[in-house]
């Protein structure tokens, strides 16, 4: 006889097994997103996509002289959601609302705001976990991207929406690689530009943070060379896309914060001298790699995380600071003081070298996260930008 036949109240059923892959699939809620359907891409590093979409999302109206739109780009593992509430279709809320909508520095009764997510990546657009033609999803066929790849595809999204010049190119970490990509690329196309947390070029040491991230993710042996997708629940590389979160979120907080914050503490109830528990920060960094599986794709992890290695918006065009002299956008660099991922040397480099860009470092905790958590000292700066 069971325990419950006998009366016992029965356990409560555990959590959820992982997804294969946590990315937006065809037949999920469509949420607030619209989709593009922008044709082939040919790719910087040979080959082509046969057909691009992109996700996107719109607040505000454009103008009748197509000259108010403001394109959005988003960091590693965000979206096209930067406003509005989680729910169906959207894991997590919007990821700058304190920056944009009505009466805020990116003024949506003003300004045509445009967030399109990122070619790659797994949220609606064309990525390792979309079909491919052959109605499969992609996985291992999928292709190498560079950054200038996603401003390419980015750039058709605004042809078919009809923007004549982006009033304004504004991205904070991955996104602000593709914000300053644009504004070097098609500097007649843009207007303003605002790089947050980021950089003109991707360093050795950022690629070799990226490059234990990438080798955790593969390693798994539910990656199964990128063709995990047709796997069963808990049998994806979760466990590797955990572990990758977990190197990528260290750098993204300061040591400071860390220590000030969980210090030597232990996890409440666990012992981790000598009992197998963990220390708080460790459980910590766990939180956010459970989370992270959930609503994310490894393949796009990977593919993301690649592309931003491929960064340097002086590659052919004689240098760093050559290609930084062609924007003529009207620029401002945000650098975060405690940011050891793109240290302030960095945004001091980029706004150096570009033609009357200012450089606005912001006090903060929080390290590289801070260009998402100190949202008035950045909406400060934001509505400089956008007030003229």
């Amino acid at each position: 006889m069971s325990g419950a036949a006998r009366g016992q109240v029965p356990a409560p059923p555990g959590p959820a097994l992982p997804p294969v892959s946590g990315g937006w699939r065809e037949g999920d809620p469509v949420g607030d997103r619209r989709f593009a359907d922008l044709g082939p891409l040919a790719l910087e590093a040979g080959g082509s996509l046969p057909a691009v979409r992109l996700a996107y999302e719109t607040w505000g109206r454009l103008s009748p002289e197509r000259d108010n739109a403001v394109l959005v780009c988003h960091a590693l593992t965000a979206d096209s959601h930067v406003v509005g509430p989680a729910g169906p279709g959207h894991p997590t809320p919007g990821w700058w609302s304190e920056l944009v909508g009505p009466g805020l520095a990116i003024d949506t009764d003003r300004w045509f705001v445009v967030a399109p997510n990122v070619l790659g990546g797994c949220q609606g657009s064309t990525g390792p976990s979309s079909a491919a033609p052959d109605g499969r999803p992609w996985g291992s066929r999928f292709p190498y991207l560079t950054i200038r790849d996603q401003v390419a595809a980015e750039s058709a999204l605004g042809e078919a929406l009809g923007v004549r010049r982006w009033a304004a190119v504004v991205g904070g970490s991955m996104g602000g690689m593709r914000a300053v990509e644009h504004a070097a690329s098609h500097p007649d196309q843009v207007e303003r530009l605002l790089a947050v947390a980021t950089t003109a070029r991707a360093t050795a040491d950022q690629i070799a943070w990226c490059a234990s991230q990438l080798a955790a993710v593969r390693a798994d042996p539910g990656w199964a060379g990128g063709d995990y997708h047709g796997a069963d629940p808990g049998e994806g590389p979760h466990r590797g896309l955990g572990l990758a979160r977990m190197v990528a979120h260290t750098t993204y907080r300061s040591a400071a914060e860390l220590d000030a914050r969980f210090g030597r503490s232990a996890q409440p109830g666990e012992q981790p001298l000598g009992g197998g528990g963990r220390f708080a920060v460790e459980s910590y960094l766990q939180h956010h790699a459970d989370k992270l599986v959930r609503r994310f794709d490894a393949g796009s992890y990977v593919v993301l995380t690649e592309a931003m290695n491929s960064h340097d918006v002086g590659r052919g065009r004689g240098g760093t600071a050559a290609a930084l002299a062609r924007v003529t956008a009207r620029t401002r660099v945000v650098a975060v003081d405690t940011d050891r991922l793109y240290p302030v040397a960095l945004s001091q480099e980029l706004a150096e070298g570009v033609p009357g860009a200012e450089l606005d470092v912001v006090a903060s905790p929080y390290g590289h996260d801070g260009f998402l958590i100190e949202s008035e000292a950045i909406a400060k700066v934001a509505g400089e930008l956008f007030g003229g």
